[in-house]
C-alpha cells in the first residue's frame, strides 16, 4: 500500500466517524467547549446509552477527548478543525438547500448585506453553533 493510499484510508475512516447525523449533533453540542454526558445527552435529545455508545466511537477514532471529574466524566472535542470543517459543510449544504450563491470566502466571513434568514442564515450568524472564537 502506498503511503497516499495509507493516507487516505485514515482520511476515509474519519469521514466515516463523522457521517452519521447523532454524531455530528455530539460536535454541535460540544463545539464551545466540554460537557458532561448527561448534559450532551439532554442537548441532542437522545438516551444515553446511545450517546454513551457515539461518545465512545468518537473518542477511540480521536474526534473527542475525556476526562474524569469526580464521578463525571467530560468531553470535548480534541480539535478545532473538526468544528470547522463541519461548518464548512453545512453552510455549503445550507446554501444549496436555501439557493445562496457560495464561494470560499462565505464560509469563513458573512457579508452584512445577506439576510440571516433561511438554513444559511442560521449557520452564518454570529451566535450559529459552528463559529469558533477565532472566526467571529
Amino acid at each position: 500500500m502506498s503511503e497516499l493510499d495509507s493516507l487516505l484510508e485514515q482520511v476515509s475512516g474519519y469521514f466515516a466517524v463523522l457521517s452519521e447525523p447523532t454524531r455530528l449533533k455530539i460536535i454541535h453540542a460540544l463545539c464551545n467547549g466540554e460537557k458532561s454526558v448527561n448534559d450532551i445527552v439532554e442537548e441532542v435529545d437522545s438516551t444515553q446509552s446511545n450517546i454513551s455508545r457515539h461518545l465512545n466511537l468518537m473518542y477511540r477514532a480521536g474526534v473527542l477527548q475525556r476526562r474524569k471529574e469526580g464521578t463525571l466524566v467530560l468531553y470535548q472535542v480534541k480539535e478545532p478543525t473538526v468544528v470547522e470543517l463541519c461548518r464548512t459543510v453545512c453552510v455549503h449544504v445550507a446554501a444549496k438547500l436555501d439557493s445562496v450563491p457560495v464561494d470560499s470566502s462565505s464560509c469563513l466571513i458573512f457579508s452584512n448585506n445577506h439576510k440571516k434568514t433561511g438554513l444559511y442564515g442560521r449557520f452564518l450568524c454570529p451566535d450559529s453553533f459552528w463559529f469558533t472564537s477565532t472566526t467571529r
